[in-house]
Formats: C-alpha cells, sequence, structure tokens
C-alpha cells in the first residue's frame, strides 16, 4: 500500500537508498527538472516529488524495490505523448523516465525479431530496419517522437493496424520488472507458441500498472515493395460505411482505410487549400504487397468502392500523388489546433456497421451542448477519433465540453462499441469505466493489479476505478 507516512519523509527514505546505487546525473531534483516531467499531451500537470533517468533494467530495480519498501508511487515514462494523462504524476512520488534506455540490442531477419530497449523510439527502429527489408508495424501520428515502451503501454496503433494489428499483435515477448521489483521476461521468440499463460499480451496495453517494460523482443514484417493509395468521396456517411463494410469484406485487406467526415475536409480546404473533392465522406485507401499484385488489388477496391452515394473515385498514378494524398490526412490534427483555443480527442470505436449511427448521434451531440466537432479515423476498425472543438474561455462551451464528452461514452456503449481504440484510459477516461466495464470483470482487473503490484506503487489512480 502507498505509504501514509508525510510526503517528504517517504521520498528522502527513497533516495537515500537510491544514491548509492545512481549517479548524480541519473537524479533530477530541482524544481525546473521536475517540471518538464510533470505533464504529457493530454496537458494535465502533477508535479513529482523526484525523477529517476534509468539506463538499464538495474536501475528499474533499484528504483521500484525502494519505492515498493517505502511504499511512494512510481510513474514510469517513455516520451510523455500519451494524450490522457497516463504519465502524469497524478499521486506524485517519483517519476521513472526511461528515455535513456535506447538501445537496439538485436535485429535478427532470419527469424523477423528485434529485441530493443524501451526508449528506442518508432521513427529511430523504422529507419534502422527499412534498409534491411523489414518494419514494426505499429505506426501511430507520434511514431518519429513516441518510445517503444510507450507504443507497449498504451498498445498504439496507426492507419496500418487495419492489415498489421497494433502493438499487442506485434511484440513476441517482454522482460518487465513488476511493482515487487522482480525481474521477469514473458513470450517466446517464434511467432507461433501455446506454453502457458499468454502474459506478454495482458502487460501490452497495461498502462503502466502490472509491471515497468524494460526490454521488448518485436514481430516483424517484410517492407512491401509496392503500394497504391486511393481516395474516394460519397455524398453522405452511410454511403462511405458500406463501401467500408464491403472493402473489409473482400479478400485483399488494406494496408490502410481512413476516414474524414465533411467538416474535416471543410478545415482542410480553409486552412490549408487542399484539392478535396466535395462530399460528406472521404475515404483514404491503401493498398500494399508485391508489385505485381498492385493493379488487382486496387482494382478489387475500387469495385467494393462502386456504391450508391459514391461521388469521385481516384488512384494516385506515382509515390508523389500518393504523398499529396496523404497530405490531407496528416495536416487534420495541427489544423484543428490552429481551428480552435482547446480540442477534446476522443478514440471510440464502433462496429464498422455502427459508424453511421455514431457519426449522426455525434452531430446531434454538437447540436445539443453547442460544441464544434470533427471526425476522422481509421474506419476499417470502426476506430473514429472525435475532436469536440471549443474556447475555454466561454464559460458556456467550458462547461458543455464534459457533458459533451460523457453523451459521446454512453452513444459509443449502446452501439457495442469501446472507449478507446489506440490512446488508453490514462486519467481522462477513468470516470467511464464503470460504465465500460461489468463490474466483476473490473473486480478481477484489480485482482491482477495486487498481485503484480503488491505495494499498489505503480502508476496509482489510472485506467482502474476505485470499487
Amino acid at each position: 500500500m502507498l505509504s501514509a507516512m508525510a510526503g517528504g519523509d517517504v521520498l528522502a527514505a527513497v533516495l537515500a537508498a537510491l544514491r548509492p546505487q545512481l549517479r548524480s546525473n541519473q537524479l533530477l531534483l530541482g524544481p525546473s527538472e521536475r517540471l518538464v516531467y510533470g505533464y504529457d499531451n493530454s496537458k494535465r500537470y502533477a508535479e513529482p516529488g523526484a525523477v529517476v533517468l534509468a539506463e538499464s533494467h538495474h536501475d528499474v530495480i533499484a528504483v521500484i524495490k525502494a519505492c515498493a519498501e517505502h511504499g511512494l508511487a512510481v510513474t514510469a515514462r517513455g516520451r510523455g505523448t500519451a494524450t490522457t494523462g497516463a504519465s502524469v504524476p497524478s499521486a506524485g512520488g517519483m517519476v521513472l523516465s526511461l528515455e535513456r534506455m535506447t538501445r537496439i540490442l538485436e535485429i535478427n531477419t532470419a527469424d523477423r525479431y528485434a529485441r530493443v530497449e524501451p526508449g528506442v523510439l518508432n521513427g529511430d527502429l523504422q529507419l534502422a530496419l527499412a534498409p534491411l527489408g523489414f518494419f514494426w508495424a505499429p505506426d501511430p501520428t507520434s511514431a518519429p517522437y513516441s518510445s517503444i515502451g510507450g507504443n507497449l503501454a498504451c498498445n498504439a496503433g496507426g492507419p496500418r493496424t487495419v492489415k498489421y494489428g497494433a502493438a499487442r499483435d506485434n511484440v513476441l515477448g517482454l522482460n518487465v520488472v513488476d511493482g515487487a521489483g522482480r525481474y521477469w521476461p514473458t513470450g517466446q521468440f517464434t511467432s507461433k507458441g501455446s506454453v502457458g499463460f499468454d502474459l506478454t499480451r495482458l502487460l501490452v496495453g497495461s498502462e503502466g500498472l502490472l509491471g515497468v517494460i524494460v526490454e521488448a523482443t518485436l514481430k516483424l514484417l517484410p517492407k512491401p515493395t509496392a503500394s497504391r493509395l486511393m481516395r474516394a468521396s460519397f455524398q453522405q456517411v452511410e454511403a462511405a460505411a458500406e463501401a467500408v463494410a464491403r472493402v473489409m469484406a473482400q479478400a485483399n485487406t488494406p494496408s490502410a482505410l481512413e476516414f474524414m467526415d465533411a467538416k474535416a475536409l471543410g478545415l482542410l480546404r480553409r486552412y490549408h487549400a487542399l484539392d478535396l473533392p466535395q462530399g460528406d465522406a472521404l475515404l483514404l485507401l491503401e493498398v500494399d504487397g508485391a508489385a505485381n499484385t498492385i493493379d488487382s488489388q486496387a482494382a478489387a477496391i475500387q469495385a467494393a468502392c462502386q456504391v450508391s452515394g459514391l461521388l469521385h473515385f481516384e488512384q494516385a498514378t506515382d509515390a508523389r500523388q500518393g504523398e499529396q494524398l496523404w497530405a490531407a490526412r496528416k495536416a487534420l490534427s495541427p489544423t484543428l489546433r490552429l481551428h480552435a483555443p482547446k480540442k477534446i480527442n476522443e478514440d471510440v470505436v464502433v462496429p464498422v456497421s455502427q459508424l453511421p449511427a455514431l457519426i449522426r448521434g455525434v452531430y446531434a451531440i454538437s447540436a445539443e451542448f453547442g460544441i464544434e466537432v470533427v471526425n476522422f479515423g481509421h474506419a476499417g476498425n470502426g476506430n473514429v477519433h472525435v475532436n469536440f472543438l471549443y474556447d475555454p474561455a466561454n464559460a458556456d462551451q467550458h462547461a458543455a465540453a464534459p457533458l459533451a464528452v460523457r453523451a459521446l461514452f454512453k452513444l459509443v456503449l449502446s452501439l457495442n462499441g469501446t472507449l478507446s481504440g489506440e490512446h488508453g484510459i490514462g486519467l481522462d477516461k477513468l470516470p467511464f469505466m464503470a460504465e465500460a466495464i461489468p463490474a466483476e470483470t473490473l473486480s478481477r482487473m484489480r485482482d491482477l493489479k495486487r498481485v503484480f503490484d503488491p505495494a499498489g506503487i505503480l502508476n496509482p489512480g489510472k485506467v482502474l476505478p476505485m470499487p
């Protein structure tokens, strides 16, 4: 259990235990040094008592053992790109930063795996793999500056998830330090195995509540030799959803299937003067694989998009045109910050057949609460990023925004959906977990938390609501 001692006394005891084991530049204690480790991309902030910059799994073991002995909270942190407050030290205590653990330990192309430390950036790994003809599938927007450990903690995805899966589907094994300071491995080096409990998949997506990942064995995939991007515009969202269902029902799964609604398209035209077709919905569709299969794959995608309500369909004729088509999708998130002082981005998921009901419901919520909304996301998975845009200086909008979010989650659950596809729960969605997960299931999750983290020190106050 977290200590009932005075916070300063507990921290002092932990630091006294750690100083002989760490170099002086691994401990950050000054106010300005601690400041930058108190927030993440959610813009939430909480001040940590101290920061440790771990350089090896031995450092992680030492920190967790000392904190467990004295009941001090520990928040593990990668690069702070989380959008839900998962790496904000809301309970104070110690921030355990893994940013210095950046070694790519092994790349084995014969057996298609890579062993990495948690601080390796996703983008840096992709750069190391590309000349060898391989890649790691998760490709979040933050890939150039998000760490592998963070990607695994929240089960990150991205556009390629529709074909290649999210982080959980692309990890073979982990080395972990749990909440008692015990160091142990999970998984195997093979892509197939049926031995014991699958603790690897349990740990991926657990947001640091069960253990701190200090090494990961990642599944590599051969890099496709060719790809082609297409876009299709539709008169209404229902037509786009029908096309998505038809595309996902044919034999060749696209490597990306992205959705943008009319308001997203309007903003891109307004701020970037992009040449975008008219319509209430736009799909970006990509196929990849061997060069001699691209024409047939693209033809099958085009045929599947021939639904009533299709306005326009085009295929990129070269790589440059493909990059231009992607430019619209990649410009969306920063464009929203240009358009409004504040945005709330919820990455909800519904069955593909329920996409029209979700978008109609979101527009109704927007009208009811007077909050502008823009929708885009990974249509092939039913994963939509619903963005509520408002001015926090406007008292009415500031009060209405959390009510709009609650209404969104109620709508999503009524459509047999789920609260998050790739961002996780953290602090932001914690109040809604009791509505999303049955009480008995939450109870079993708490049981697991106690097994892995007996003292309850790992990232307390996140994901699991109090009973």
